[in-house]
């Protein structure tokens, strides 16, 4: 590896078009190929070390393992949490919420090597391809981004062939599912997404496998949030990282946190996948919990309309854009007084939220009771109130000639 001929920087996960990708861009184009691995979750030493030899048995003159995942909390799921982002009303973005991150680590790569192209494994049919070319594009828009598989039209078939034909390790092929994994959860795709008519067995989930199958006895949680951000568990205080991994652990053992979301996808088409996110559900649930504790009904009702539109951006891959920064301004802002407990029940497939408290509880501070005692205003208040609630029907019923 020379300035004249600089690397082509890989990011690399280990599968089909990845493996395929480096062998091949290195025949192509007669430079070398560095392999980088960011992880953003869901990765074991085992894995990083097994991905590692994977990529310089392919060809890779070196392999980078980049750790991300505190840059991936702090930079975009704590604002998922803050705006109990899920879209369309299921789903919370388990994995593609990380590719922005990933851009950027790629790209900085790149510049640190001297290189100035970078690589990526996406097919033509899916978003990851058009999150990263944004970011990356937003971030260097002088990279030069490679993506073989989808520019050259490479079916998987051929492409094990050409591994083959070289004698080069192929990955485990023959699964039924397409599984993807990060810190916010995992993703699994096969035959039953691929219309919208049935579930994928028990035996395919990956977290959760046969929890719903055992009599597991119930479990108490209690979690801390400190200005909206998830600080303690059970009175353990851990870094938000810790603490995602360690409710994934958790919730999976209840089965907590299934669902199969179909929805738009970027480019037009309906999109159909099943995820699993113990932790995503119990951190959102909880959190929206102390938030009715801790803030307004028009702070609420502002925050979920930008929080929906905050969610589109990420999984549209522009996350990036200053839209976000403003939208993320907001929701810190929004998170001011939302600092407390929230105590929750665990049950096979079930979460209960119990109970939350914060010393910002707008419902201690009131001197009322509902259904119970006023407080804060006379019976007569509330024959005048309800009647001029009402005034607008009247009118309406009045001018309808009835």
């Amino acid at each position: 590896m020379t300035k004249n001929n600089p690397p082509i920087v890989l990011a690399f996960s280990g599968g089909l078009d990845t493996s395929f990708c480096v062998p091949w861009l290195t025949e192509t184009y007669q430079r070398p190929v560095v392999t980088a691995t960011i992880n953003t979750g869901g990765l074991t030493t085992a894995d990083a070390a097994a991905l590692e030899k994977r990529a310089r048995s392919l060809g890779a003159i070196n392999h980078i393992l980049i750790e991300a995942r505190d840059e991936f909390f702090n930079n975009v799921l704590k604002y998922l949490v803050m705006g109990n982002v899920r879209r369309g009303q299921l789903y919370p973005l388990c994995v593609g919420a990380e590719r922005g991150i990933q851009a950027k680590c790629l790209a900085d790569l790149a510049k640190k090597l001297g290189s100035e192209t970078v690589a990526h494994g996406c097919t033509a049919a899916g978003n990851d391809q058009v999150r990263f070319e944004i970011a990356l594009k937003t971030l260097a828009p002088k990279l030069e981004v490679l993506a073989p598989v989808r520019d050259n039209a490479w079916a998987r078939d051929d492409q094990l062939d050409y591994l083959e034909s070289r004698q080069l390790p192929v990955p485990p092929t023959g699964a039924s599912y397409s599984i993807n994994r990060g810190l916010w959860g995992v993703t699994i795709g096969g035959t039953e997404t691929l219309s919208s008519a049935s579930s994928i067995p028990e035996s395919a989930w990956v977290l959760s496998a046969g929890a719903l199958d055992t009599p597991t006895p119930h479990e108490e949680l209690t979690i801390e949030f400190l200005r909206g951000i998830p600080v303690s568990l059970n009175g353990k205080g851990a870094n938000s990282v810790e603490l995602i991994e360690e409710l994934e652990t958790i919730g999976s053992r209840f089965g907590i946190g299934r669902g199969i979301h179909l929805g738009d996808t970027i480019l037009g088409t309906k999109g159909r996948v099943a995820f699993e996110a113990p932790s995503a559900e119990i951190l959102l649930t909880c959190h929206r919990e102390l938030e009715k504790l801790t803030l307004s009904a028009l702070q609420q009702r502002v925050k979920d309309q930008v929080s929906q539109a905050y969610g589109d951006f990420i999984h549209e891959g522009k996350q990036l854009d200053p839209v976000c920064r403003d939208i993320e301004a907001l929701l810190e802002s929004s998170q001011t007084q939302v600092t407390g407990l929230a105590h929750c029940l665990l049950r096979p497939g079930h979460l209960f939220v119990t109970g939350v408290e914060s010393p910002y509880s707008l419902m201690a501070a009131s001197r009322g009771q509902y259904g119970e005692s006023v407080g804060e205003w006379t019976a007569s208040d509330a024959v005048g109130f309800s009647r001029i609630l009402a005034l607008p029907g009247m009118l309406c019923t009045r001018a309808q000639g009835k």
